[in-house]
């Protein structure tokens, strides 16, 4: 075998050396790094001064995240990528910086510290942080950190339920509240009902007010799964919720939403879907790594789970909508 011949490894190191790219990434956030190059090319002086690092420290950040492809390098300025400009620079409105606070969280990087465990015991051990364990309170983090990566599904979501008409909405697993709000923002005549525990169902408050909407949106504290839906709803919405539990547990929870729809009531379920091959598209397909590390028993499931779920809960016409982002919205009816 010739050199050129030999296989590479480069695969392997790029992989062993990732947590390098999340660090980077985080302290180029940190320090706002893109929002300063975003108005025109800077060099490491330029940016350090601005940013109030060393030139030293700013020119080795920014050098390595042109290996990434984050930044472009023309002589000795940087510019920001078009992707760049569009999510991780505060004056873009879809800035996406404020989602490190919630991802990179030491509770879900320790998870995967142990995954080898979690691997042998097909779920997380009893030591880590458990994300669906009663009120943990990475939920506020998630809820504070996490609205701006859903904004397109909100919009979304409200273009296929919002309506016109008076219509009642039920929003599970509330979190941020910005899928209820948007229906809201789009239809004076929604009323939301957002569920989730106390502390979470404070920061969709807050949004609620920031939207306005504060008198048309309601909230009901408490588990889920043990709290009382009152019934009669328009809709309700399912959003990046299922992927935590396995599939019965998914399925007599979706019967429990359809008993609080009206006859005619959709509900909207938000998730991260997996071809039937379960390696492709490569983000749903990895998510099922995260609920094996985080959950005892979450997973990121297929259409045709989902839609086997939907419809042993009661569910029928089941539909699927794509978004710009790597989730899918089913509408199913009651």
């Amino acid at each position: 075998m010739t050199i050129a011949d030999m296989p590479s490894a480069d695969i392997v190191f790029d992989t062993l050396f990732a947590y390098q790219r999340s660090a980077a990434l985080k302290s180029a956030i940190e320090l706002d790094l893109f929002t300063q190059i975003d108005t025109a090319e800077k060099t490491s002086s330029q940016i350090a001064s601005l940013t109030g690092a060393s030139e030293r420290g700013i020119r080795i950040l920014c050098d390595y995240l042109c290996t990434i492809g984050l930044l472009v390098k023309s002589g000795m300025s940087y510019r920001l990528t078009p992707d760049t400009a569009a999510f991780l620079s505060q004056r873009s409105p879809a800035y996406l910086g404020t989602t490190v606070k919630f991802l990179l969280l030491p509770e879900l990087k320790q998870n995967m510290e142990v995954l080898t465990e979690s691997v042998r015991r097909g779920g997380i051990a009893p030591s880590g942080a458990n994300t669906v364990a009663e009120e943990n309170p990475i939920w506020v983090d998630f809820a504070r950190s996490m609205a701006p990566m859903m904004v397109p599904a909100a919009h979304a979501i409200a273009d296929l339920l919002a309506g016109q008409g008076p219509i009642k909405v039920l929003d599970i697993a509330a979190g941020h509240g910005l899928f209820g709000i948007t229906i809201a923002q789009r239809n004076p005549r929604a009323e939301i009902l957002a569920v989730d525990w106390p502390n979470v169902l404070a920061v969709a408050t807050e949004h609620a007010r920031g939207a306005q909407v504060q008198d048309r949106h309601r909230t009901l504290a408490g588990d889920a799964f043990q709290v009382e839906f009152p019934t009669g709803f328009d809709a309700a919405l399912v959003t990046n919720f299922l992927h935590h539990f396995d599939p019965p547990t998914c399925t007599s929870f979706l019967a429990k939403v359809h008993r609080a729809l009206k006859p005619g009531g959709r509900v909207a379920v938000l998730e991260f879907v997996p071809n039937a091959d379960r390696v492709s598209p490569p983000v749903p397909a990895r998510f099922s790594l995260a609920m094996l590390a985080n959950t005892p028993a979450g997973d990121a499931y297929t259409l045709a789970e989902l839609t086997e779920q939907l419809e042993t809960a009661g569910f029928r016409s089941v539909s699927t909508h794509a978004l710009p982002t790597p989730q899918l919205v089913l509408i199913a009816e009651k």
